[in-house]
């Protein structure tokens, strides 16, 4: 480990007289790459400094603890215990470090939310998910435009699809893809009675146009008329857009927005994505069991979720995690669930890692 560390400082600093050259300072893009290669370094090589640091101050007390005087011995005692309880915390940290970071983490997302089982309740439950996610990224600083959406006439999304940007969207939000179930009393049950709905939710990378080489022969692009809730025209003009994928036969339509050329460019932002997506379903297919839990690697009608409303529970299946605070998860406080699937997941990559997987 600590030889490839030793190599990261070096690079580091490689990228810090980088930083300094004319020609990268005359290269604004170029500037850009390096100035950020050089801060993803800076977080590892600023724990491993320390590390260093404090591994000498524990061989200088080391020297203390052979001192005459016995108060300068406790002294060197107190302090070596100190260093030691830091020094094992930044040793567990630099190996989450080091894990090899997956090359999609810093894109923005696409976020697409379904109805299932469920009916009106379920098309609530879409609205309510949605929600939710809009306000976490506008906890954090991100920003959410809706690309397409099928409203209901009771206030729900049969299915709404939107983009986030940001920093570090997808490497936080994809462990929410997957089936979340609702469990709760809908206004319309006269008898009180339970009623169980779900919703299924997938993030996809937001892919660039160097992400995915789509031919303009391989596309079908259809324009017609935007419909609301009920079918009810919106417009007179044919300013929704379908695009279909001939290879792949992946069909995207956008209409949320009323210029034809907006809605064009909205399908494409998705159709990109959720090639990158199947691509990387394709991948994840041959590394069998490796990062189970990435959007596209697993089984994604696996209900990961559960939103109990009448015990004001949140229960996430797959690390047994279990908060009494539904009402603040639904108003975006969903970060102790991230945090927590995070950690999760390092910690198995670890595993793996160490058993040579």
């Amino acid at each position: 480990m600590f030889a490839k560390l030793e190599e990261i400082e070096h690079s580091f600093l490689d990228l810090e007289r980088e930083l300094g050259a004319p020609e990268v300072l005359a290269d604004q893009e170029r500037y850009r790459k390096v100035a950020k290669s050089h801060s993803d370094l800076g977080v590892i090589v600023k724990a491993f400094r320390e590390f260093k640091r404090l591994s000498q101050d524990l061989a200088d007390n080391r020297e203390l603890l052979k001192d005459a005087d016995p108060e300068m011995r406790e002294m060197a005692e107190a302090e070596s215990d100190g260093i030691k309880t830091r020094l094992e915390e930044l040793d567990a940290e630099l190996k989450l470090l080091l894990l090899p970071r997956d090359p999609l983490d810093d894109k923005n997302s696409i976020l697409e939310i379904r109805a299932g089982t469920g009916g009106d309740e379920a098309a609530l439950f879409c609205a309510d998910l949605f929600r939710m996610y809009a306000r976490y990224a506008e906890r954090i600083g991100w920003r959410v435009e809706i690309l397409d959406a099928s409203p209901t006439d009771t206030g729900g999304y049969k299915e709404v699809i939107a983009s986030i940007s940001g920093a570090s969207v997808y490497s936080k939000l994809k462990w929410e893809a997957g089936v979340h179930r609702v469990q709760r009393v809908p206004a319309t049950e006269a008898q009180g009675r339970i009623h169980t709905s779900a919703v299924t939710v997938a993030i996809m990378p937001e892919a660039e146009e160097v992400d995915v080489n789509i031919r303009t022969e391989d596309l079908r692009i259809d324009v017609f008329r935007a419909s609301g809730a009920g079918g009810q025209h919106v417009n007179r003009t044919e300013s929704a857009v379908r695009i279909t994928h001939l290879p792949s036969g992946l069909v995207v339509q956008c209409q949320d927005e009323k210029s034809q050329h907006k809605n064009k460019a909205s399908a494409m932002k998705v159709l990109r994505s959720r090639l990158l997506a199947q691509e990387q379903e394709k991948a994840k297919a041959v590394e069998t069991d490796i990062r189970r839990a990435q959007v596209g690697s697993g089984d994604r009608s696996e209900r990961i979720r559960t939103y109990n409303f009448p015990q004001s529970r949140v229960t996430d299946h797959r690390i047994n995690l279990t908060l009494y605070k539904l009402d603040a998860v639904m108003e975006g406080d969903v970060g102790d669930l991230i945090q927590a699937l995070t950690s999760h997941y390092q910690t198995e990559s670890l595993k793996q890692q160490a058993s040579g997987g």
